[in-house]
């Protein structure tokens, strides 16, 4: 497929400069740019490369100030990052539409499955769930009874969404991922032993989620587990039981969120992050990568790291003086030695 410049412009209502009518077909890293490629510049730390790389079309900001003469098309867009998603969503983007029922897929009967839906191989749907128009189940993928898949909708290969669960629309499951799995409830008996407390809620994932690969989203002891809309989250991430994770929240690989914590709208947390249960997180928190939270935070927009969390300039000064300790302890060492000898000289 060969695209224009002027193709490109008109989809992402970026203003053009340059050759209008050159094309390509591919998308690549401005590093490495090559003829017939399009790719982007966000980061200042890749401006060299504008005036370096081979891209026929690249995509930068409204403000960039170029200061000398560039060999490519450029398109500026007040967002270049998104601006360049937008075209790699439209062009070049992996997840194609798939329809079909494979042969070797298990149905039960009294199953709804929508139009124009891909269901591949082995693939098992049980009774009474539902699948959407246009959703895309991949090899090996288990719906449970009573599931629920939304509309456009794809769950890659060894998805297990279990019983009563639902995934809204415009979502994407990669593979491994467990929607519904039981959250870790245990009631200690008498003799000291643990019996298991039945876990009879669900998750409900609303529209345009996305999660990584081996993700696990707990059911609800009771009543359900949130994953709010457009929640992103990498890979291994875990959400347990009765955790409410907020719209737009973005969460890095290996964190965890703990049963029955609410977190707002709009936070980042780095790799890593364990929060405690039964807190709450304010929207628009940040935290840093390996960052523990033990208590809620309740000031929005604010930044943490560390473990226990604290405020980012605090971390930072006390990051100062953790290094200067050396020096400190050599210095009270100094001064032990010093006193030992004038008490010495006043002794004497």
């Amino acid at each position: 497929m060969q695209i224009s410049a002027i193709q490109i412009a008109q989809l992402i209502n970026g203003k053009l400069e340059g050759n209008a009518e050159v094309s390509v077909t591919q998308a690549g890293k401005i590093e490495s740019g090559r003829p017939g490629e399009v790719t982007f510049l966000a980061n200042p730390k890749y401006l060299n490369y504008i005036y370096e790389t081979e891209a026929s079309v690249v995509i930068i900001s409204d403000d960039l100030v170029l200061e000398k003469p560039v060999k490519c098309t450029i398109i500026r867009h007040k967002m270049p990052y998104y601006g360049f998603c937008l075209v790699l969503n439209e062009y070049f983007n992996p997840h194609q539409d798939r329809t079909g029922i494979d042969a070797t897929a298990i149905i039960a009967g009294n199953a709804k499955i929508g139009k124009d839906v891909y269901i591949g191989p082995y693939v098992v749907i049980e009774e009474e769930a539902e699948i959407s128009d246009k959703a895309q189940l991949y090899a090996h993928v288990y719906v449970g009874r009573d599931a629920r898949v939304g509309r456009n909708t794809i769950l890659y290969p060894g998805v297990n969404l279990y019983s009563d669960c639902i995934v809204g629309n415009d979502c994407i499951i990669h593979a491994g991922t467990a929607i519904g799995s039981d959250g870790f409830g245990f009631a200690q008996t008498p003799d000291g032993t643990y019996a298991k407390i039945p876990q009879i809620g669900n998750v409900v994932i609303e529209d345009n989620v996305e999660t990584g690969a081996n993700c696990c989203l707990d059911r609800a002891t009771m009543g359900s587990t949130f994953i709010r809309k457009g929640v992103k989250l990498d890979n291994m991430v875990q959400i347990a039981h009765n955790a409410d994770v907020g719209e737009n929240t973005v969460i890095a690989g290996l964190s965890g969120v703990a049963g029955s914590t609410k977190v707002g709208k709009g936070c980042v947390f780095g790799a890593q992050v364990g929060i405690v249960g039964h807190i709450t997180i304010a929207e628009g928190t940040q935290l840093g990568g390996q960052t523990g939270v033990p208590k809620s935070i309740k000031e929005p927009n604010q930044q943490f790291i560390g473990s226990p969390a604290m405020p980012l300039k605090d971390a930072f000064k006390s990051q100062v003086m953790l290094r200067n300790l050396p020096a400190l302890e050599k210095r009270v060492r100094e001064l032990e030695q010093l006193v030992k000898e004038l008490a010495k000289k006043d002794g004497a």
